[in-house]
């Protein structure tokens, strides 16, 4: 339990740091802070590219397999947010499709008569 505290204290401090720093590089740049900006530093520091280029990688292949619909759909939410042009206010068609694509064959037929449009 010691070991488990003391690690999260450790990560506390890193971030603590980087957001300091990151911070301190956003002011002499007299940038206003937004969650973009923030977002997009979160990521570049703590998700590499070729990182986040293998979840899209895993996103893209994605599929229900053995697992439940509830899985599927959980994992599918998990990944996503590594595809960016999936998370944007027309993408909501794209994200249906995807979504409509990953599931058994049966599952399959029975959402794509739904012709789901809100991915929610």
């Amino acid at each position: 339990m010691k070991k488990v505290q003391f690690g999260t204290h450790m990560l506390e401090k890193e971030v603590e740091d980087w957001w300091s720093n990151t911070m301190q590089r956003f002011n002499e740049e007299c940038m206003e802070v937004t969650w973009a900006l923030f977002r997009d530093a979160f990521m570049e520091n703590y998700f590499p590219e070729d990182v986040c280029g293998k979840k899209e990688v895993e996103f893209i292949e994605l599929k229900q397999g053995n697992g439940t619909v509830a899985e599927y759909a959980a994992r599918f939410q998990e990944l996503i947010k590594y595809c960016s042009h999936y998370n944007t206010m027309n993408a909501e068609r794209s994200k249906c499709l995807k979504f409509v694509n990953g599931p058994s064959h049966d599952i399959k037929k029975a959402i794509g008569y739904q012709r789901i449009t809100r991915f929610s």
